[in-house]
């Protein structure tokens, strides 16, 4: 449950000081982690993949037998890996020319699984709590964050009109991500084991 708060407040601050040009709405999340404070998007990072990956664990002890018991928490656990090696490794600066290794690994090997992971997780959620409310908030939640993914991918590739404003997409799709996942989180509070 704490794992998005606590991102979203992280980001919002060092988007807020972080200088150097950078703009919430223009430049990913991700940016943050270079210059002089990325180590506290670095930490930002590591610690919510931590507390997702911790949430997947718990997650799997709460759910039945049955279908979705192991996909969901096995797809949550891969956006909590995600989280973390996109900290790890820091991403290459927003329109640079020469791409790192890390930089190529951050998008390739971690960021973009992390979001898919986390759009199957909640369809996976859909079908597992297919008798729920919450099957229906799910099903719409993946649609719209992978909606948002993509419009903010096309911005950060540069594709008008939405280039100016990638960054804002991305949080907004980060924000639809991190609100499914603490409302899972307290719909599986009141479930006990065999619940």
């Amino acid at each position: 449950m704490l794992a998005g708060p606590l991102f979203t407040a992280g980001h919002l601050v060092l988007g807020a000081v972080h200088g150097d040009g950078y703009s919430v709405v223009r430049h990913p999340v991700s940016s943050l982690a270079l210059g002089p404070l990325g180590w506290a998007q670095v930490a930002n990072f590591v610690v919510c993949g931590l507390l997702v990956v911790l949430f997947a664990i718990g997650l799997r002890r709460s759910l039945r037998p049955g279908r979705g018991a192991a996909a969901v928490p096995a797809l949550v656990v891969t956006c909590g890996i995600g989280l973390i090696g996109a900290g790890v490794l820091r991403s290459d600066p927003v329109g640079a020319t020469v791409l790192t290794w890390h930089g190529q690994l951050h998008n390739l090997a971690f960021a973009l699984p992390g979001f898919a992971a986390l759009t199957l997780a909640m369809v996976a959620a859909a079908i597992t709590f297919a008798r729920r409310g919450f099957a229906v908030y799910s099903m719409v939640s993946a649609l719209a964050f992978a909606t948002l993914f993509g419009v903010a991918m096309l911005g950060f590739f540069g594709v008008d009109p939405w280039a100016t404003t990638a960054g804002l997409w991305q949080r907004l799709c980060l924000s639809t991500g991190f609100l499914w996942l603490a409302l899972l989180a307290i719909s599986r509070r009141r479930v006990t084991p065999t619940g």
